[in-house]
């Protein structure tokens, strides 16, 4: 069973901070024990911030599996020179690389990978990776697909591609629908370790 925590959970956010926040807070918890509790409870006290330890190793094991920002920058300036065929080349190659089984779409303009691995399916939306920003109706045609797809009992899942983002009705009605938006960021992540073409020099200044 895949718990959802609030994203405005201390839990979340906390994950979502550097790992030396989470330290830092257990460090104060046992300072604060230790110089007001009784003698007797200062040991319990002492591993009040445990907790804040456990979570501070999820967070620096999420984190050190994140790309640089150099590589998100460069992942985003390699993809946004290709043509559809080499961007979908570059997708499924690297969607098999991590285990998943790429099939052909039947659902037209509206997917552009299917993705299934171990029973579960996902239904990929990337054709548009270069719109300026992307409206809700090509998220309406994704969620349209997904319904209509009924070769599994689970809904399967959806991804939009979108590099430079989403109108704020694009992101509320992906919210809404449980679609993920992924940018570059996200790129980076699925593409880490694949060769990116070489992006041309910028023009110099005038």
């Amino acid at each position: 069973m895949k718990f959802n925590l609030p994203r405005n959970s201390l839990f979340s956010m906390l994950l979502r901070s550097p790992w030396w926040v989470s330290v830092a807070i257990a460090a104060v918890l046992g300072l604060v024990a230790a110089a007001l509790l009784p003698e007797a409870f200062r040991v319990v006290g002492s591993v009040s911030g445990f907790p804040f330890l456990v979570i501070a190793a999820m967070a620096a094991q999420r984190q050190w599996r994140l790309p640089s920002a150099a590589r998100v920058q460069q992942t985003q300036a390699a993809v946004s020179v290709l043509a559809w065929p080499a961007f979908q080349a570059l997708l499924t190659k690297s969607f098999q690389r991590n285990g998943f089984e790429v099939l052909p779409s039947p659902r037209g303009d509206a997917v552009d990978l299917v993705l299934q691995r171990q029973g579960r399916r996902k239904l990929v939306s990337a054709r548009r990776w270069k719109t300026a920003r992307l409206g809700v109706e090509p998220l309406r045609a994704l969620q349209a697909a997904r319904q209509a797809d009924d070769t599994s009992a689970d809904l399967p899942q959806a991804v939009c591609i979108c590099l430079a983002g989403a109108t704020d009705n694009a992101l509320d009605y992906a919210r809404t629908h449980a679609i993920a938006l992924w940018g570059a960021s996200e790129l980076a992540v699925v593409l880490r370790g694949m060769p990116l073409p070489p992006t041309p020099p910028a023009l110099p200044a005038r």
